[in-house]
């Protein structure tokens, strides 16, 4: 099992989760360039200026330590960057769970479809990320949480947020909500499993419902779990959606 973090997190964020499959399977963590202890040197504007960058870093890991089989779990962004590294590698993957995924932040008007975001609000956004990132830090955290009764697991995230190389970030920002994958998932031919947290403010349901209607054998689960990160704030269900799934 290859387990990827989301934006300004890194694989501690995992810690909950993983000791539940040890004693099945082989567990793989890694920190995105930028984020953990990752080797910020690694970092390429021409490689990392759009999601298939980080999916060729995801590729680069399963090839070199020569994975098969692999249960890709990312959360966030990364549902993304593993539906693009299957894409072109299936014969490597056995399934794929999404959690919290959104092929597109941005609303469509064209087209009816609702990403949670207006374009100015991203703007605006990231702008406010360009001019002040430990601010944004701050302010922005606890929100994405949620489940403002538990303030720890809000300041645990901002900690997090605050330990990411603050100039990656900030263009590891514009790819993740400027992207839109929405074409790329009838492409992924990959079993995959996608989990929904209630009142998730950055992946709303009706994104993760439009992620399972596009997406060839994937299979929905709505999560008792708020906010963003169920892996942190409810790791318990979040275990038992993934092992009944498998």
């Amino acid at each position: 099992m290859l387990f990827a973090h989301g934006y300004g997190c890194d694989q501690n964020m995992w810690r909950f989760v993983t000791p539940a499959f040890q004693d099945t399977h082989r567990i793989v963590l890694f920190d995105h360039v930028g984020n953990g202890k990752s080797d910020l040197s690694a970092y390429r504007d021409s490689r990392h200026g759009s999601l298939a960058g980080y999916a060729e870093d995801i590729l680069e890991i399963v090839q070199e330590n020569d994975l098969r089989d692999v249960i890709f779990v990312g959360h966030s962004v990364s549902a993304m960057i593993g539906v693009l590294a299957a894409i072109r590698e299936p014969e490597r993957f056995s399934g794929i769970v999404m959690i919290g995924p959104s092929p597109r932040y941005i609303d469509d008007e064209a087209d009816g479809y609702v990403g949670g975001f207006l374009h100015s609000d991203i703007e605006q956004m990231l702008e406010s990320l360009d001019s002040n990132y430990l601010g944004w830090s701050s302010a922005m955290a606890p929100v994405i949480m949620g489940n403002p009764d538990r303030p720890e697991l809000g300041e645990e995230l901002t900690n997090s947020f605050c330990r990411t190389d603050p100039e990656i970030a900030r263009k590891f920002a514009r790819v993740t909500f400027l992207s839109d994958n929405r074409a790329d998932l009838p492409d992924l031919r990959v079993p995959s499993l996608i989990l929904q947290c209630a009142d998730d403010v950055i992946a709303p349901a009706v994104v993760g419902d439009y992620v399972h209607k596009n997406t060839q054998e994937s299979t929905f689960m709505a999560l008792n779990a708020t906010g963003h990160c169920p892996n942190l704030s409810a790791p318990e269900e979040t275990v038992d959606a993934i092992k009944s799934w498998l």
